[in-house]
């Protein structure tokens, strides 16, 4: 009967350790993309490749973007309509919690030429002009918009800030992908005279620097790379919880005590 005892106690807690298939931390860490969030990653970065595709992540690097860094329209005479979505590329796939009056930092570095500017009688805009504005979306939820209106003529960072609510504070993976979105719109009315010999008026351009020099902080709260946390709002499954195996062993050593107990009074 001891023997049985034993053999039943030994099965138990064999079901006390952990089994794990080699080294699950080595593994995540091979699995992991830069592009996604991370403990050490928690900042967007805006990337363009210089024509049509725009897009943001959360790695430092992309050699898909623009070889030169930036992303420029310029127009001697007309209007640039500048109308940019950097949608989150891969598509997020972790939940984010930011934290409750954290504060998101956002900076972008431009260089303008031209107006911008309309109603001032200076400039050659005919009410058909637009200050630089900035959204931030997660999913199909506005976050936050910014209109700059102390933009001036060349090189500059524009920063801006908001802070978070608890209406606002979990982006749920796809369904909460970040964009950022930028609009402006220049105008320029450089002219040439006396078959090209003369030049009046000014040209406009846009420029967008890409990469660190145009990016967003934002403040990921440290539980959200917990596994409850990723798993949902309802916690983690049984076979998930690493408590249940202690449960099932600790319940297999009382049945084998009892048992072994009803043994030794029958006899």
């Amino acid at each position: 009967m001891r023997g049985r005892l034993l053999l039943t106690m030994i099965v138990a807690a064999m079901m006390l350790v952990p089994v794990q298939a080699g080294d699950v931390s080595a593994q995540q860490a091979q699995q992991e993309d830069t592009r996604q969030p991370s403990a050490n990653a928690t900042t967007l970065y805006l990337w363009h490749d210089g024509i049509n595709n725009a897009w943001t992540h959360f790695d430092a690097n992309d050699t898909t973007s623009a070889e030169d860094g930036v992303f420029q329209e310029d127009i001697d005479n007309g209007l640039i309509d500048i109308d940019l979505r950097f949608r989150m590329n891969p598509e997020l796939d972790k939940r984010l919690m930011m934290t409750v009056d954290g504060e998101l930092r956002g900076t972008l570095k431009l260089d303008l030429q031209g107006d911008w500017t309309n109603g001032d009688n200076q400039g050659p805009c005919q009410n058909d002009c637009e200050q630089l504005n900035i959204t931030i979306n997660y999913g199909m939820n506005e976050l936050y918009r910014y209109q700059h209106t102390s933009t001036t003529t060349g090189e500059q960072e524009i920063p801006f800030s908001y802070r978070f609510t608890e209406e606002d504070n979990i982006w749920d993976g796809r369904d909460g992908n970040p964009v950022v979105h930028i609009t402006m719109k220049l105008r320029g009315d450089r002219t040439t005279g006396f078959g090209g010999l003369t030049q009046s008026g000014n040209p406009a351009s846009f420029t967008l620097f890409l990469g660190e020099d145009s990016r967003v902080d934002l403040p990921i709260h440290e539980s959200t790379w917990e596994e409850a946390f990723q798993a949902g709002e309802d916690g983690m499954d049984e076979e998930e919880s690493p408590g249940f195996g202690l449960v099932i062993a600790s319940a297999a050593i009382a049945m084998a005590a009892v048992a072994q107990r009803g043994r030794l009074d029958d006899e």
